[in-house]
């Protein structure tokens, strides 16, 4: 009888689990007020679910898909994502850009994770309060000096280009055959059963 009642309670601890689903599954809940950080960290949590349902389910062909010899293949497009993102997390954490250095050889899961949690620690980090966006430089190391940029240029060039090509993975992804899952709707945030 014992080991009924634990392999029930089990059963239900897994289950409830598996219900529960992954951030960026859906967007988060719209934020309480409206400052320049909740406004920014809505637009990172924009990304964080359209790349997670860009993402969703690549198969080797679709990651292996390049729609002319000069492009990028989408798997390169998403090591080209995992820059930006990470671009972005070092200026909200007020960290350096560091040229060069061995590139980290990911497998696609690998890679999915580490993008996505990028993007939800730079979100984080914009949530908090206090956050002023002035603060948060996007520097780049450079042999004569580094070199400066406010966080507008951040919206326009990483934040907006992780989101371009995002657009290019699901355009990609439809190429290969393999288009988004149905009831994904980023107007919405959601992704209906």
């Amino acid at each position: 009888m014992k080991l009924v009642a634990i392999c029930v309670s089990l059963l239900l601890n897994f289950s409830a689990i598996a219900q529960e689903k992954p951030y960026y599954y859906q967007i988060p809940a719209v934020p309480e007020t409206f400052t320049a950080a909740s406004v920014a960290a809505r637009m990172v949590d924009g990304l964080g679910f359209r790349y997670f349902w860009a993402t969703y389910e690549l198969n080797e062909k679709d990651l292996a898909y390049k729609p002319s010899e000069e492009s990028r293949t989408s798997f390169e497009t998403l090591e080209h994502i995992d820059g930006l993102t990470k671009v972005l997390l070092n200026a909200v954490n007020k960290k350096i850009n560091t040229a060069g250095g061995a590139k980290e050889k990911l497998s696609f899961a690998e890679l999915r994770q580490k993008t996505l949690e990028q993007i939800k620690m730079a979100s984080d980090v914009l949530k908090q309060p206090g956050t002023d966006l002035e603060e948060l430089k996007m520097i780049f190391e450079r042999k004569n000096g580094n070199k400066e940029y406010p966080f507008w240029n951040l919206v326009n060039g990483p934040i907006a280009d992780a989101l371009w090509h995002v657009g290019q993975v699901v355009t990609f992804r439809r190429s290969s055959g393999n288009p988004l899952p149905k009831g994904v709707s980023v107007l919405e945030g959601i992704k209906s059963e």
